[in-house]
């Protein structure tokens, strides 16, 4: 058993407790010290790349943002916004506008509304009935228990015909309303399977037996554009004029001219802009990387493939090309430059030049064309919400609901447009097919924000540089930590081992005192006797 003046080094007059202590420090100091070094090392380039992912994110964003704020590209304007208003659509190419529009009659649906009754939940008459739209025939039941004013426009909703049913109520009693689709093409009618019965009263038209009378004719809306008179069944309509949406809200008192003004002062800054945000990014990337020359501070991520990687897709940019057709079509044509350390100036008059004799040109870098090959496939999805790129679409029905493919892969039909799929490439594409089409190319350019954003992707990818090298760093901190561990645990062997044989010597040491002591008082006894 080990006595405790043993354990506290008292046996040996030595203090073997400090001595373990500073003998398992040293033997761990060294290892200590490099892993604290990988340690830190590891948090940096960790940080430096978050700040720098989170630099180009940001970038991407604040172009994305400025460009989808229609703020650089030409606006169409109406001289009468209590009759007509219009707006860009996105892609399109307006540029000198100038065209006149008189108003003579807005697209209206057809409405029907029925004789009032006491109550909307009164009973009816159970019975069934017949609804017929553009889109078909449609059987009408009404059950037992369900026979009222409620239960009858619950029942037309159900079927999904392509009209809308409602109840109006109001102090002398309900009355059912019935709204089809607006345009001439939205006729419906209503009739009761049983002429004689009491759904008679809610039938329509009057010449079947019908009881609903006609509160608003459905119309198609007419125009007369720069003196061509034209029909359209809506009064929303993007199909007129190309690049413009207009909006008619009113029969028009006259003419109503129609013009543009093109942004050409926010252009000019917006590239400045963007050669002052890339070059604090630059700055950012310069630092990340730097050699640590002549006393400087080294970057972390110094010599690092897919910083360089990022750096070089950075350096292309300005030479990219944006838009196609133009006399200009990336940012070298207006003046933009990369210098010797990599970023980016701006040479004014180059610039001025650009805009003032290729405006147009200039703002298809901001607002790159979305073009179909058909006129029958009209593009209302957003700029900037599908890759760049060509696309090839087959087989299009224009029917409800309307059908088609893009490349090998069918589009979804969602609320009488075409919707391209996520694994199609064109994920965000939404289409309004007009009629029907045998084959059609979609045309998508990047421009600026289409440029910098496949940069980023192609950077943040599942194999690209910037998640390569994250996943690498998050590997190299599982590493570290594991490395860490097993010193612990082998500067923790190692210092048992010392109190181990400490311990033990320890005691051997005291035995030897003790033999030492009783030897000498016997030593002293002999003496002692002999004299």
């Amino acid at each position: 058993m080990t006595s405790i003046a043993a354990s506290l080094g008292i046996g040996s007059g030595i203090d073997t407790a400090q001595l373990v202590t500073d003998l398992a420090a040293a033997q761990k100091a060294p290892k200590e010290a490099l892993i604290a070094a990988r340690e830190t090392a590891n948090t940096a380039k960790v940080s430096t790349l978050a700040d720098l992912a989170a630099g180009i994110d940001g970038f991407a964003t604040a172009l994305a943002s400025l460009l989808s704020g229609g703020s650089l590209y030409t606006q169409p304007t109406s001289s009468d916004t209590a009759s007509l208003t219009v707006s860009a659509v996105a892609g399109g190419r307006i540029g000198g506008l100038a065209a006149t529009l008189k108003i003579e009659r807005l697209a209206s649906a057809q409405t029907v509304v029925s004789a009032k009754v006491d109550s909307a939940t009164d009973p009816i008459g159970p019975g069934t009935m017949t609804l017929t739209t553009s889109r078909g025939t449609f059987p009408i039941t009404l059950g037992a228990g369900d026979d009222s004013l409620s239960g009858l426009a619950r029942a037309i909703n159900g079927a999904a015909a392509g009209v809308a049913a409602s109840v109006v109520t109001d102090s002398s009693g309900s009355r059912l309303v019935i709204k089809g689709a607006v345009g001439a093409s939205g006729l419906f009618s209503l009739a009761a399977d049983d002429a004689q019965g009491s759904l008679a009263a809610f039938a329509y038209p009057p010449s079947a037996g019908g009881g609903m009378t006609l509160a608003q004719a459905a119309q198609d809306a007419s125009l007369v554009l720069d003196g061509v008179a034209v029909t359209r069944s809506s009064n929303s309509v993007s199909d007129l004029i190309p690049g413009v949406k207009l909006e008619l809200k009113q029969v028009s008192a006259g003419t109503v001219s129609i013009g543009a003004t093109q942004p050409v002062a926010a252009m000019r800054q917006a590239v400045l802009d963007f050669a002052a945000t890339y070059n604090e990014l630059k700055k950012g990337l310069d630092a990340a990387t730097a050699p640590g020359l002549n006393g400087g501070t080294a970057g972390a991520l110094r010599g690092d493939a897919g910083i360089r990687d990022m750096v070089r897709r950075l350096g292309k940019l300005s030479s990219t090309p944006l838009s196609s057709g133009g006399a200009v079509a990336s940012l070298a044509d207006l003046g933009v430059r990369t210098g010797n350390d990599g970023r980016l100036s701006v040479n004014a008059s180059l610039l001025d030049a650009a805009l003032t004799a290729h405006a147009d040109d200039v703002e298809a870098m901001f607002n790159p064309a979305q073009t179909s090959s058909s006129p029958l496939l009209q593009i209302t999805s957003a700029m900037g919400k599908v890759a760049p790129g060509t696309y090839t679409l087959t087989n299009i029905v224009a029917g409800s609901p309307p059908s088609g493919k893009i490349g090998d892969l069918d589009l979804i039909a969602a609320g009488g447009k075409l919707v391209a799929p996520v694994k199609s490439g064109a994920g965000g594409l939404i289409l309004a097919p007009l009629g029907d089409v045998a084959s059609a190319t979609i045309t998508i350019e990047p421009g600026l924000g289409g440029a910098l954003q496949a940069i980023r992707d192609a950077l943040r990818a599942s194999t690209g540089p910037l998640t390569s090298l994250s996943s690498r760093l998050t590997a190299e901190a599982k590493s570290i930590a594991r490395d860490r561990e097993s010193m612990e645990l082998r500067a923790t062997a190692y210092e048992t081992t010392l109190k181990r044989s400490f311990t033990a010597m320890d005691s051997r040491v005291s035995v030897l005192k003790a033999t030492q002591s009783y030897l000498e008082q016997q030593i002293a006894v002999w003496t002692n006797a002999d004299n």
